[in-house]
C-alpha cells in the first residue's frame, strides 16, 4: 500500500514539475481591443469617416428637436389665448411632428449602429491579423483579448497599435478599402 502511494506520489511529482518545465515555455499575451479602438489610426480613421458621414443627419435631427422644442414653448404661452379647436390642433400637430422625429432619430440611430458595426469590423479583422503576425514574430503560443485580470508584462497592445499605425494612413484620413 506504501509503495502504491509512493509511486502515485512520484507520478503527480513528476508530472507537476513537466508542466512547470512546459509552463516556461508557454508564452501568454494580451490585447486591449478596446484601446486599439481608441488609439489605432484605422480606428481613429473610421470614426473620423462616420462622423463626417452622420454629422449632416444628426445636424438636422437637432434642429427638428430644437423646432419642436420651440414650438411647444409657444404653444404653452398661447394656450390661454387659443380657443379650444385652435389648441388642440396645434396639440395634434405637435404630437404628429413628434412622432416623425422619434421615427427620423431611431432610424439615424440604426443606421449609425450597423455604419459603425461595419467600420470597427473592419479594424477587428486587421488588428486580428496584426495580432497573429505578432504572435508568430515574437513566438507567442495563446493571445487572449478579453480578461478579469492581465499582468502588464503580458500586454502587446501597443506593440499591436504600432504595427497597425505603421501601415494605416494618418489620423484624419479615412482608410482604403
Amino acid at each position: 500500500m506504501k509503495h502504491i502511494l509512493r509511486s502515485t506520489f512520484l507520478i503527480g511529482l513528476l508530472g507537476v514539475t513537466a508542466l512547470a518545465v512546459h509552463a516556461q515555455e508557454f508564452r501568454v499575451g494580451f490585447v486591449n481591443t478596446d484601446r486599439i479602438f481608441r488609439e489605432a489610426n484605422t480606428a481613429k480613421a473610421a470614426q473620423a469617416k462616420l462622423e463626417q458621414e452622420f454629422s449632416k443627419r444628426e445636424r438636422e435631427l437637432v434642429d427638428i428637436g430644437n423646432g419642436l422644442k420651440s414650438a411647444s414653448e409657444k404653444l404653452e404661452r398661447d394656450a390661454p389665448t387659443l380657443s379650444e379647436t385652435q389648441r388642440s390642433s396645434r396639440q395634434k400637430s405637435l404630437v404628429d411632428q413628434d412622432r416623425d422625429f422619434q421615427r427620423k432619430r431611431r432610424e439615424f440611430q440604426e443606421d449609425l449602429n450597423a455604419r459603425k458595426n461595419e467600420e470597427f469590423q473592419q479594424v477587428l479583422e486587421k488588428a486580428n491579423r496584426v495580432v497573429r503576425q505578432v504572435a508568430e514574430t515574437e513566438k507567442y503560443d495563446l493571445v487572449l483579448q478579453e480578461a478579469v485580470y492581465i499582468n502588464p508584462k503580458h500586454d502587446i497592445t501597443d506593440k499591436v497599435i504600432k504595427t497597425i499605425n505603421a501601415a494605416s494612413p494618418a489620423t484624419g484620413s479615412p482608410s482604403a478599402k
